[in-house]
């Protein structure tokens, strides 16, 4: 940061270009080549659909760069995963199976993929021009700070940041509160609702309490989205300290009255790429059927699953989100509606906690015992804590559900969303972030760094 405020304007993407491919050589250094390799080349090739006039040729390169980066990411993500199922087919049928040296995934290619479609796919659409220099490609798809788990950032969201940003004293201020908030998210909430999770969720699941099953999912819930949205607090605090607006990826999810609300709120990015870039163009809900307006909703919740992880329980956790998403448009939603807000509130919340033990567990065995004991309701069970998560879990209540409240609500849009305060708020947040950094610091100092969830999607 301090040589990125140091060098001229003119420089200041080479600047960060060259810190974003120290920061992903220093995590993956085998396939930062592959990376830029193939970002180099879909720059080219969209350069040309850009200045071709044919509509066959659009197509046609559009088609290349799109197979190249989703090719790219089939092999190195799903390769394993396809493999492994044609084995266990092969095995069972009595056929000798197929020989197959494991693919390495590398870290933040779910992420990047993305974000080089919606570059050569905004071109196509003309909705934004291409960018003339490949180094500034290279910026939009390896920027360091949203690379390896996001946000999801659309070209036409941020193309005319890239080559032109505001150098702003209050960008760099703002910036560094909402890093501290989200390092501090991770760091002191996120690590240790991880520590009590992983206790429970890596036992002997056969011999799960049904206390301990519930103090387990809890504890997952509040660190998946502590972690996650601290995460992409820390990216847009960066991306603000150097002039970039990143788009917000959280919006108080666990506050949600339905699921279709819940996933307004939760990765954002994502389901708005899910939806511009794949439920549109299979017909949205413009198509005649009802019912295939719910099979393109289930599509599209089906393959958000498997965009996190080459596992079977990624693909049964999107099904059961699209399935809850098909009922909010039968008759849920009307039915929350009827029952006031803080029913509808718990109903989500019980939900999406029942689809977080999918999503944790790999196997389907796994699923069923801890399912079970979930609903076993023996109510003689005991908990077993871990040191701080009773006092810690008080806080992650808090803040997950600050914003269902309308002062808690101003709180959360004032803090987050304001663009200048004033001197005496700035002096506060200022001190508060500060306490935060070095809480965080004399946190990772004494227990180390644990890395977040979403770097291996």
């Amino acid at each position: 940061m301090l040589a990125y405020n140091l060098v001229p304007a003119k420089f200041k993407n080479y600047t960060l270009l060259i810190a974003s491919i120290f920061f992903y050589s220093w995590g993956a250094p085998k396939f930062v080549f592959v990376i830029l390799a193939s970002t180099i080349i879909d720059f080219y090739i969209v350069s040309r659909l850009h200045r071709s006039e044919v509509k066959l040729h659009r197509k046609l390169l559009l088609s290349l760069s799109i197979s190249i980066n989703l090719g790219l990411l089939i092999y190195f993500k799903y390769a394993n995963f396809f493999v492994e199922n044609v084995n266990q087919l092969l095995l069972s049928s009595g056929i000798e199976s197929i020989s197959w040296t494991s693919v390495i995934l590398p870290i933040g290619i779910s992420f990047y993929t993305f974000q080089t479609l919606t570059y050569s796919i905004d071109v196509y659409r003309k909705v934004h021009a291409p960018l003339q220099k490949v180094t500034d490609y290279l910026v939009y798809i390896m920027s360091f700070p949203q690379m390896i788990a996001g946000p999801i950032v659309r070209f036409h969201d941020i193309a005319d940041q890239i080559t032109s940003r505001k150098d702003l004293i209050d960008d760099k201020l703002i910036g560094f509160y909402r890093f501290c908030i989200g390092l501090a998210k991770k760091v002191l909430i996120a690590n240790v609702m991880a520590e009590q999770a992983d206790l429970i969720f890596n036992s002997n699941l056969t011999n799960l309490s049904f206390a301990n099953a519930w103090l387990g999912i809890l504890a997952y819930t509040f660190q998946i989205y502590f972690d996650f949205s601290g995460y992409s607090d820390m990216a847009i605090g960066l991306g603000r300290m150097m002039g970039f607006r990143f788009p917000e990826n959280f919006d108080s999810p666990y506050v949600s009255k339905s699921i279709s609300e819940f996933w307004r709120r939760w990765h954002i990015t994502l389901g708005n790429f899910m939806r511009d870039y794949l439920y549109i163009p299979l017909g949205g809900n413009r198509v005649s059927s009802k019912y295939r307006h719910f099979l393109n909703l289930w599509i599209v919740f089906v393959l958000s699953g498997l965009w996190h992880g080459a596992s079977w329980n990624f693909v049964i956790w999107g099904a059961y989100h699209g399935v809850f998403l098909i009922l909010d448009r039968l008759f849920l939603l009307n039915f929350l509606n009827k029952v006031g807000k803080f029913a509808s509130i718990l109903f989500t919340f019980f939900v999406v906690m029942i689809g977080w033990v999918i999503f944790r567990l790999e196997t389907l065995e796994e699923i069923q015992r801890y399912l079970k004991s979930l609903f076993s309701f023996d109510f003689s069970s005991t908990f077993n804590l871990t040191p701080g998560f009773s006092f810690v879990v008080i806080f992650a209540i808090f803040f997950s559900f600050l914003a269902g409240f309308k002062k808690g609500k101003q709180l959360v849009q004032a803090f987050f969303f304001t663009n200048r305060y004033a001197l005496w708020q700035h002096l506060l947040l200022i001190i508060i972030s500060s306490a935060l950094l070095l809480l965080s610091y004399s946190s990772i100092s004494t227990s180390g760094f644990n890395p977040f969830i979403y770097f291996r999607f």
